[in-house]
């Protein structure tokens, strides 16, 4: 079949089963069967064999069942770069590169005063933040660490690709850095509330829970979080948080409770408060 052809069917295919942009998705996954650019694709009048039509009907009944694109690819761009993601990891959204990018600022920055700031990123998930605060300031030292068996193993494999020099933990928050303190700590952790998580977008519910779920109220990882890096950061540090939408109140106050000296909160692209910074004696 023509490509053109085939992608505008398959195009209409998916818009009739609610994926929200139908055509770059159709595009994309035909792009990644052929190995041919997807915009060349669906202006041009390849040839798809038959072997890679059947490959990309697959993947369309994946796509029409709503699972992520990511996932279909196998990656997503994050500050540039590709990062591998598969089914149990989360999924990097780009308003979380507001996160990075302050974070790689303001160790560039502490690098004058510090050889070599030691970097905390918490449920660090694909490994997206930290890997990518490394490879821009390669003279910090970056510990990672999450929960998630799935998510490690995808972000030690972020790490070997990308030739990140960063240390990849296990255990839940800061227990496997106990007795440990950093210059920075980061954190992107789940902070949508857990009655809302049934009610998401089809594709976000395809995301492991886990990585979503921040409690009733969505601020139980900011709680402890608030509560336990007092004790891991050394004297001025800095804790850089990702928030939800409407919960810059509560977090702010929960920092400031936790003997934050300065708390402010910047918005992303959109206009909507994402990201907290605090700073502490």
């Amino acid at each position: 079949m023509i490509s053109r052809e085939l992608l505008r069917a398959a195009a209409r295919e998916l818009e009739a089963a609610g994926v929200p942009d139908p055509a770059y998705d159709a595009g994309q996954l035909l792009a990644k069967v052929t190995g041919m650019p997807a915009l060349e694709l669906r202006a041009g009048f390849a040839e798809i064999s038959a072997e890679q039509e059947a490959s990309f009907r697959a993947l369309m009944d994946r796509r029409k069942a709503r699972e992520p694109l990511q996932y279909l690819l196998g990656d997503t761009v994050f500050l540039g770069r590709s990062f591998q993601v598969r089914p149990g990891v989360l999924i990097p959204r780009p308003e979380t590169e507001m996160l990075a990018e302050s974070a790689i600022r303001w160790a560039r920055e502490r690098s004058l005063r510090v050889p070599h700031p030691e970097v905390l990123d918490l449920c660090c998930g694909s490994g997206c933040i930290g890997i990518s605060v490394q490879l821009q300031c390669p003279q910090i030292r970056c510990t990672m660490t999450d929960l998630s068996p799935e998510a490690l193993a995808v972000t030690r494999e972020n790490a070997e690709r990308l030739q990140a020099a960063c240390e990849i933990l296990s255990g839940d928050l800061f227990e496997p850095a106990a007795g440990r303190t950093f210059d920075l700590i980061l954190s992107n952790p789940p902070y949508i509330p857990g009655a809302e998580c049934d009610a998401l977008q089809a594709e976000v519910m395809r995301e492991p829970r886990m990585a979503l779920d921040g409690g009733a109220d969505g601020l139980d990882f900011y709680r402890r979080i608030a509560a336990e890096a007092p004790g891991h950061l050394k004297p001025g540090g800095c804790l850089m948080l990702e928030i939800g939408y409407g919960e810059r109140e509560a977090v702010e106050t929960l920092l400031r409770q936790g003997g934050a000296v300065s708390v402010r909160t910047e918005k992303d692209f959109s206009g909507i408060p994402r990201m907290t910074v605090a700073t502490y004696p």
